[in-house]
């Protein structure tokens, strides 16, 4: 078996490779070539923590996966991350274990991607301010994603945690030579193109007032019903795409709340991003709607980006090879 740090996803997966990944996993699931089970949730340690069982089987890449992950939101407490996980991969064709990766890092990295790519597909060719809500692993690859699609010329960080949010604004704008601004006033808010929420909020971290026409949101942090990033009221004006309708309609609290609430109903959501890269439907229709991708996260991603990664790894000499 082959084992593979972060360091060894990084260097096998870079962005640019990773939103093709994505492209190809989308249109997988949307497809229907992918045998992906809702993920099981457990709560743990009296509501503290939380541990998510991701199953998915793709019959193209001849491979298994499951990737277990678990949240605990104050781990920050603890100088710990608050998401970590491994990926396990087997052979489909005889149940041998190929490899366990890193989740952490993969499961960042094909987040981003996925962002990415919705972003490419829906955001506006002209695109050039993206403001970020959250300042941890996972805003650090969506803002590398975003990059990689959008030629963006200044970045907006919002965090309840000023500290972390002005670490992150000097860190990207030192790595990416591009303005950054650490900031909390919501009324700058007005300037972003582009929106990523990447938060573990029970509640909407922005004003619907404050969006310009023609803004485009990656919803990627809300994925429990009680959770929820975006304001009701921008959703129900947006053009709704989402990864998979299924999940999001039994997980996303930004869509299972509104709906509870009779802003909308299920068919409000226009298309899954498979459906747009498969030309079943168009994507955005004139610069001035406000497009919205929800994603919950789903395993045929983390199949597709840990498939590429055995396969670089291949290439490339990366990983320890384990005997069990």
């Amino acid at each position: 078996m082959l084992f593979l740090t972060s360091e060894d996803i990084r260097q096998a997966l870079p962005m640019k490779l990773s939103i093709e990944c994505m492209r190809s996993a989308f249109s997988a699931l949307s497809d229907g070539r992918a045998d992906v089970p809702i993920r099981t949730h457990l709560s743990l340690s009296e509501g503290k923590g939380s541990a998510l069982f991701m199953p998915v089987y793709l019959a193209e890449t001849q491979k298994v996966a499951v990737k277990t992950v678990t949240v605990f939101k104050n781990n920050a407490q603890r100088a710990m991350p608050m998401i970590q996980a491994l990926i396990t991969v087997f052979d489909a064709r005889d149940g041998r274990a190929l490899a366990i990766m890193d989740g952490e890092c993969l499961t960042a990295l094909r987040t981003g991607a996925a962002s990415g790519l919705a972003t490419e597909i829906l955001a506006r060719q002209e695109a050039a301010v993206l403001a970020v809500f959250g300042a941890g692993a996972q805003a650090r690859t969506q803002i590398e994603a975003v990059l990689t699609v959008r030629a963006v010329r200044k970045i907006l960080i919002f965090d309840t945690d000023s500290v972390k949010a002005r670490q992150l604004s000097a860190e990207i704008s030192a790595q990416y030579k591009i303005e950054v601004i650490a900031d909390n006033d919501q009324r700058k808010l007005q300037e972003a193109d582009i929106i990523c929420t990447a938060t573990s909020s029970a509640r909407p971290v922005f004003h619907n007032r404050y969006l310009k026409e023609g803004v485009h949101i990656n919803g990627i942090g809300s994925y429990r019903p009680e959770m929820q990033e975006v304001p009701a009221d921008t959703v129900a004006r947006a053009r709704i795409v989402v990864d998979s309708r299924q999940a999001c309609l039994k997980e996303a609290g930004d869509l299972v709340r509104p709906i509870a609430q009779g802003k909308f109903s299920a068919a409000h959501i226009y298309a899954e991003l498979g459906d747009i890269i498969n030309a079943k439907l168009p994507g955005r229709q004139n610069a001035k709607e406000i497009t919205f991708f929800k994603s919950v996260g789903n395993a045929v991603q983390d199949l597709v980006a840990a498939d590429m990664v055995l396969q670089r790894a291949a290439e490339m000499g990366l990983g320890q090879k384990v005997d069990f």
